[in-house]
């Protein structure tokens, strides 16, 4: 099984750290011999293609990457599977490399090198180990996904995950230059026919909230969460064979500003303007659950990731030693580390015990001054600038009052009643992994 992960599609992007600037640009076959896997390497504005052949092979247990042109004067990496005879795996990475410049190059940049592999390989084996577990759960099946947002931050990791596992997904896109299913919520069409025979749809999409807050972008806020998701229930319920799950994203914004109060599934709804928009989030997503689809609303804490959203936002001021609280540093921050957000996606879909509102959030959410003083600790640097809760209200209005300045503290109850692996429980240790910042 996990010789079987290296082999599919999205394996590389699963065991690719999100701090490292490293994209697939192409992909020629899979591992087997003479196959190549083409790379993009960025550092700043600068960017080098890295060519790697696949030698070596031997199923089930091994393969080689052999540089053939990229950065480095050698370099070959041996992957190899060893039973551990009770039954699980031992990963073995053995890289021999040179670098360039001879003597010049190894005494400049060996030391550097062997740091960036220490903690790629930690990384690389924590989201295997964690893949693995989840991948253990879906016993052999293997699920046809159709998926909004496929090309987000969450549906892009999402994806990567379920290929790797051996599932399928097809994107639902806008646009005929584009493969996948067409539909266009705006327009209110999609191609029913096309839907018919997945085991899964998994809804993704919305217009970002990290704007200004007029009341034309609340309207559109609105529509792209409500109308894509009333199209897509109401096809749904039309087909001869629907799907048997409908994961059909929410948000904590559900229960509105909540204080230190402890929230679950079965806290009341919020009266601002988030919450309005999640509860006719997920009340869409019901006409598909009347014709027997199980439906599953996963109510999504702040996802840390420095590909993308808060936190790609924050680690470049933290870096320079320019972070701060916000506000009075009081608020509850439900955060949750992409491994688990798009592990609990993937759970969602494979256990039925999960319906209805499901929290999607780490089992320690953490005070908004809690999390300013982790995140100056993992990158050592101090966070002496707080940002005043005036400056947030007068920079980003109405928006920046309910995301920065408001919070819930929310409880993953259904999640952990399932029996779903966290990863990363504890905040420092989620910043750590997202960081490549060990202890």
């Amino acid at each position: 099984q996990v010789f079987a992960f290296h082999e599919r599609p999205g394996a590389f992007r699963r065991l690719t750290p999100p701090y490292e600037r490293v994209e697939v640009e192409r992909r020629e076959g899979s591992i087997r011999n003479g196959d190549r896997t083409v790379l993009r390497m960025r550092l700043g504005p600068l960017s080098r293609r890295w060519v790697a052949e696949h030698r070596g092979y031997e199923a089930g247990r091994q393969f080689v990457d052999v540089q053939v042109s990229g950065p480095f004067a050698r370099w070959e990496h041996l992957h190899r599977v060893e039973p551990n005879g009770d039954g699980g795996s031992v990963m073995i990475d053995r890289v021999r490399y040179a670098l360039p410049l001879g003597g010049l190059g190894a005494a400049l940049g060996k030391g550097m090198v062997e740091k960036r592999l220490k903690r790629m390989f930690a990384y690389r084996h924590e989201v295997l180990a964690h893949d693995a577990q989840l991948h253990a759960r879906a016993a052999g099946r293997t699920l046809k996904v159709a998926m909004t947002g496929a090309s987000g931050l969450l549906g892009t990791s999402l994806t990567a995950l379920l290929e790797s596992g051996g599932h399928t997904v097809v994107p639902l896109v806008r646009g005929e230059d584009r493969p996948g299913i067409q539909w266009s919520p705006r327009q209110g069409t999609i191609d029913r026919a096309a839907l018919e025979g997945f085991d899964a749809v998994v809804h993704l999409a919305g217009e970002n909230l990290a704007q200004r807050w007029s009341e034309g972008t609340k309207e559109r806020i609105r529509a792209s969460r409500w109308q894509g998701t009333k199209l897509l229930a109401n096809a749904i319920a039309e087909l001869e064979r629907p799907p048997a799950t409908f994961v059909s994203m929410s948000a904590v914004g559900f229960y509105g500003a909540s204080g230190d109060a402890v929230l679950d599934e079965s806290s009341a709804r919020g009266d601002d303007f988030l919450a309005e928009v999640c509860v006719g989030w997920e009340e869409a997503s019901r006409r598909a659950e009347e014709v027997g689809v199980r439906v599953v609303n996963p109510r999504m804490g702040v996802v840390l990731s420095p590909a993308g959203g808060a936190l790609s936002l924050m680690k470049i001021p933290f870096w320079m030693g320019l972070g701060g609280r916000v506000g009075d540093g009081a608020q509850y921050m439900s955060w949750v580390g992409i491994d688990d957000a798009v592990g609990a996606l993937y759970w969602a879909l494979l256990e039925p015990s999960l319906r209805g509102p499901v929290n999607v959030t780490a089992p320690e959410p953490v005070t908004n001054r809690r999390f300013t003083d982790t995140l100056g600790r993992v990158l050592r640097r101090p966070t002496p600038f707080p940002l005043p809760a005036a400056v947030v209200k007068l920079a980003l209005g109405e928006m920046g009052e309910a995301t920065l300045l408001g919070g819930q503290r929310v409880q993953p109850t259904a999640l952990e009643a399932s029996g779903y692996p966290f990863a990363h429980r504890r905040l420092e240790d989620a910043l750590r992994h997202l960081l490549g910042r060990p202890v």
